[in-house]
């Protein structure tokens, strides 16, 4: 991997990670059609895998720190307690992400590899990229039907069932197929279950940081065996990623607040179909 390749990789991790349109999909289809002849499955881009996107769970952690602290309160409160109080809200939101982290946290221990190496080619990513699109479009369509109002408040968040947090994690199993996208099926589960898009893009956000920490730790062996000639492209392929990362979280949680899931549904549904397009004609 060139310097070039390594930071428009880092550059690309960072955003597709966490705007709605899948980072792995990205990953997948853009350098063989930008015909870049890389090994998706060799040690060496997998160990330059765990450091972007150990950057990217670095930044989401450090962006909302002042939440993990009062959640890290908030729980602990709860657990010296033995319940949960009704003004205990940060509590309960730590409770809630705990609850919709199991299911993606099970699948994927049990079924990540199997499912992105049997579906990780650029035809299965531009259907999945598609099906990323219709769900994102279907999200928007569904809630505007509901007419929830959109309203931003910790309470709105903690008010969340066990029932409803559990769906949002099911839902960011769908990320489990490369082409569906963590942000947006997490998304898509909070604004069905009555989110505003602000709130739902921050525990969207805030449910991504223990599930990306948690892949890169389980991997961090890799990282040691990096060799010599691997560490430059690693290093800025990194820091490309953490800068990208912080730019896509400040934007988005702005963006939030008074924009839609559709932009970027339109967006996955036209690259994967030009992408098929574009394989049937040049591959």
């Amino acid at each position: 991997m060139t310097i070039i390749e390594a930071a428009f990789l880092g550059l690309l991790q960072g955003v597709t990670e966490l705007f709605p349109i899948s980072s792995l999909g990205h990953s997948v289809i853009l350098p063989p059609l930008l015909g870049w002849d890389l090994s998706e499955s060799s040690e060496s881009f997998l160990v330059f895998l765990v450091a972007t996107h150990f950057a990217t769970a670095v930044v989401l952690l450090l962006f909302f720190w002042r939440d993990w602290l009062s959640i890290a309160k908030g729980m602990l409160h709860s657990v010296t307690n033995c319940r949960i109080d009704e003004a205990n809200i940060h509590g309960k939101i730590g409770w809630l992400l705990v609850v919709a982290t199991i299911p993606a946290g099970i699948l994927g221990l049990l079924f990540q590899s199997a499912l992105q190496h049997l579906f990780a080619s650029p035809t299965y990513v531009a259907l999945f990229l598609i099906g990323n699109g219709i769900l994102l479009y279907a999200t928007e369509h569904i809630r505007r039907r509901s007419t929830i109002m959109e309203i931003h408040d910790d309470v709105r968040v903690a008010g969340l069932s066990w029932w409803q947090a559990l769906f949002v994690g099911v839902m960011q199993c769908l990320a489990l197929f490369p082409g569906f996208s963590r942000t947006g099926a997490t998304l898509s589960g909070g604004l069905i279950s009555g989110l505003s898009h602000q709130d739902a893009a921050r525990f969207a956000f805030l449910l991504a940081t223990p599930i990306i920490f948690a892949a890169a730790v389980l991997k961090l062996p890799h990282l040691f065996a990096a060799t010599a000639d691997e560490l430059a492209p690693i290093m800025v392929g990194t820091l490309c990623a953490a800068v990208a990362a912080y730019a896509s979280v400040k934007f988005l949680t702005r963006y939030f607040r008074s924009h839609t899931l559709t932009p970027f549904a339109i967006y996955c549904f036209l690259l994967g179909s030009l992408t098929l397009i574009a394989l049937q004609m040049f591959y």
